[in-house]
């Protein structure tokens, strides 16, 4: 019964991440140069995408020891990742990106520098957050739909320091249609890990003169939509490699 319910849960999330790898074709839509931000002026059209899955796997009787049963499991997942996804995909770097990308494979997170008017910015991107019309129909049983989330995001940790030690951090959620800013903080490397500084308001409670102001010295060092538009498409394939590469690991944990 274990090994009927991993199969079938493992064809669910299966599913679900072939639709998912069609949110490339909203995040290139949204590059189109006809398309404003929040103003859509063209058509963003979601293909119909068909996938017939082999239930062989699933049908056949109960053969061999269970390890043997895990390891077709595993190799029914790894070859329907490596046809359904992009994980060989080279992404092209867009002209005049401002940021230099530190992408260590197996890692979730992916690191963006640059130097600015004496500054070093540091945006720390971690993994999208997706959805899809499916996402309410496949596994999410457990989660009210009041707490589901409605746009495919990415997180975001941005720091800019100082050269005296001192720097802002903005804790974001990027979407493909502009940056919410959740928290904003003054940190200070002189000051003891024991010592708690002041996180400051919650940055939805600040004046609007004043988030519009930060919005603004964000857009300048480079976290602006044409930035935006790429790290979606950059973390969903990378999502790609490492779901890949991670169940490559399982398989050789499992045939050790």
């Amino acid at each position: 019964m274990a090994l009927a319910s991993l199969i079938r849960k493992s064809t669910l999330n299966l599913t679900n991440r072939i639709i998912q790898r069609n949110h490339r074709t909203y995040i290139s839509a949204i590059n189109h140069p006809n398309f404003a931000l929040g103003k859509p002026s063209v058509a963003v059209v979601f293909p119909i995408f068909r996938h017939h899955f082999s239930t062989a796997a699933a049908d056949e009787p109960n053969k061999g020891t269970s390890t043997e049963s895990l390891l077709r499991v595993l190799d029914m997942e790894i070859k329907l990742a490596e046809e359904t996804d992009d994980h060989e995909r080279v992404e092209t770097i867009p002209e005049g990106f401002p940021f230099k990308i530190d992408d260590n494979p197996g890692q979730q997170t992916l690191i963006l520098t640059r130097e600015y008017d004496g500054e070093l910015v540091k945006v720390e991107v971690h993994m999208p957050d997706l959805v899809t019309g499916e996402d309410n129909q496949v596994g999410d049983d457990d989660i009210d739909d009041a707490e589901k989330p409605t746009r495919s995001s990415i997180p975001l940790i941005v720091s800019v320091s100082k050269k005296s030690g001192t720097s802002l951090e903005f804790h974001c959620i990027a979407y493909p249609d502009g940056i919410v800013v959740d928290t904003l903080s003054v940190k200070n490397s002189e000051l003891s890990e024991d010592k708690i500084a002041y996180e400051g308001p919650n940055f939805h409670d600040l004046d609007e003169k004043l988030k519009k102001a930060f919005h603004k010295y964000l857009e300048n060092r480079g976290i602006k939509p044409s930035t935006i538009n790429f790290l979606h498409e950059y973390m969903i394939n990378k999502d790609s490699r490492e779901f890949l590469g991670w169940l490559k690991d399982l398989k050789q944990f499992v045939e050790a």
